[in-house]
């Protein structure tokens, strides 16, 4: 595993999961360019891009937290 040097997080690499700190989403990291990564909603939905410097990868148990809210989301959408 790639690890962030300044904080000791996991690196930003494609499937891994994110936090844009602009606004707080939280998304599955879909992309990565010079100066740019690409997030998609956990949940799904509609992509947004931010600079790298604006993205912190999310330990294990944010992880876990982030992939619960949003299976509970879909959960309560699904009902009658």
């Amino acid at each position: 595993m790639n690890v962030d040097r300044r904080e000791g997080l996991p690196a930003i690499t494609v499937g891994s999961v994110a936090r844009d700190l602009r606004d707080g989403r939280v998304g599955d990291v879909m992309d990565v360019r010079p100066g740019r990564v690409w997030l998609r909603p956990l949940g799904g939905g509609r992509e947004w891009d931010a600079k790298p410097d604006d993205i912190r990868p999310l330990t294990a148990h944010e992880q876990l937290r982030a992939r619960l809210a949003a299976a509970n989301a879909r959960s309560r959408r699904a009902l009658p």
